[in-house]
């Protein structure tokens, strides 16, 4: 396997994904366990990657995975853009610690 399940079978885990990645790119930041924020960060990139070519095709792939249409909007003419010089590595992991409950590494990812 090349991926992490996160405890989650593949429906339950590409719903968290797709809601994570909306989250990500409405808020530009988002604060998740390190383990969601690697699997999180893949996604990410192909988005914003999708935004830069900015064609028909692209936005129609991109409002397949993401789940509100003014995301997508945003995406294509804010987000995109603002990367078009830029070669991958969109997105920035930084740790800030174990949650209090069950001390899991909690980190922020967010669009650099």
């Amino acid at each position: 396997m090349n991926y992490r399940k996160l405890n989650k079978n593949s429906g339950q885990r590409r719903a968290m994904l797709r809601s994570m990645t909306t989250s990500l790119i409405r808020h530009g930041r988002i604060q998740t366990t390190a383990a969601r924020a690697k699997e999180l960060r893949s996604v990410a990139e192909k988005m914003v990657t999708l935004g830069k070519q900015g064609d028909l095709a692209a936005r129609r792939q991109a409002l397949a995975y993401i789940v509100d249409e003014a995301v997508v909007k945003q995406l294509f003419d804010e987000v995109g853009p603002k990367y078009e010089e830029r070669q991958g590595g969109y997105t920035r992991i930084v740790r800030l610690g174990n949650r209090k409950g069950d001390a899991a590494p909690m980190v922020m990812i967010e669009l650099v």
